[in-house]
């Protein structure tokens, strides 16, 4: 399967694209030149480790029949101090609400999405250390 994006340039540092019939908008703030008009293509790696994860963890707690009261994933990402400045650990917080949560079995959903199916952790992992902690609230 071939995925294909097109990022087209509308000014300045912005630059634009269609994904899956939703727009997003791509820019720099102004101190590298841009408006401020779009996200960072840099933190959308961090955004994009999240999602996926995040995605796989709803799937497998539904099969499991666990259904928190709330579930976010937080994503902190160290950059290096040299250029070109890359993502060089990243860190993954399952944040989950509810009560009688199981933890072993929220445990089993985040390690089948780190090791089986989640496709970005999985490509990420062959360059950046990635680790995660689960909190319940």
């Amino acid at each position: 399967m071939i995925h294909e994006t097109v990022l087209q340039w509308k000014s300045g540092m912005a630059f634009e694209t269609e994904l899956d019939g939703h727009i997003l908008t791509l820019d720099a703030d102004e101190s590298s030149g841009g408006n401020n008009t779009g996200m960072r293509p840099k933190k959308l790696m961090l955004t994009a480790l999240a999602g996926c994860t995040g995605m796989d963890v709803v799937s497998i707690l539904k099969k499991m029949k666990i259904e928190p009261e709330s579930f976010a994933v937080r994503v902190d990402g160290k950059l290096t101090e040299e250029a070109p400045k890359y993502y060089e650990t990243m860190h993954i917080i399952y944040e989950f609400g509810g009560k009688n949560l199981p933890l072993d079995k929220l445990q089993k959903a985040i390690e089948l999405s780190q090791e089986k199916y989640c496709g970005v952790s999985a490509l990420y992992k062959k360059a950046i250390k990635i680790t995660y902690e689960i909190r319940i609230k």
